[in-house]
């Protein structure tokens, strides 16, 4: 069943149909070194159990180097995990990078979302109802709040 929430603060859309599926199989492949299109495995820290958490994430690599985390689905629990470790590791095989990461404010997203668009649009535009790499600045600042996006370093 999926979960929709409308509010920005608490936007969340929850696996549906063959999505728990899809998802358990596609994370072994970053666990077999396997990278599709800048595939990880991110790892954080639970927020309750301290127990490392982990679940397939794509990284995002700007034209200046700059590295980012979006949540297509909204307020995931590897969001809400990483807004209170502030680290975790990127996990690709045997290689392991620890990394902190910093949330990026409302206005700072719409470039990073545009092209995030524009490489996983085809992946994840599902989640994005109807915005494309195409929308306007506009567009992308009214839906930016929904989508937690942090800047990893």
């Amino acid at each position: 069943m999926t979960t929709t929430t409308q509010t920005a603060a608490t936007r969340y859309i929850g696996p549906s149909g063959l999505d728990p599926i899809m998802n358990r199989l596609a994370n072994w492949l970053p666990k077999l070194g396997i990278s599709v299109m800048g595939s990880r495995l991110l790892a954080v820290r639970g927020r309750k159990s301290g127990e490392w958490r982990t679940t397939m994430v794509n990284l995002l690599i700007d034209d200046d180097g700059a590295r980012y985390l979006v949540a297509p689905r909204g307020r995931t629990q590897w969001v809400r995990n990483l807004r209170v470790a502030g680290a975790g590791e990127l996990r690709l095989g045997r290689r392991v990078e620890t990394f902190t990461a910093v949330e990026v404010a409302d206005a700072d997203k719409i470039p990073v979302l545009r092209h995030y668009l524009r490489k996983w649009g085809w992946e994840v535009g599902r989640f994005f109802d109807g915005v494309t790499k195409d929308a306007s600045d506009a567009e992308l600042a009214a839906i930016a709040p929904g989508f937690p996006v942090f800047r990893i370093g």
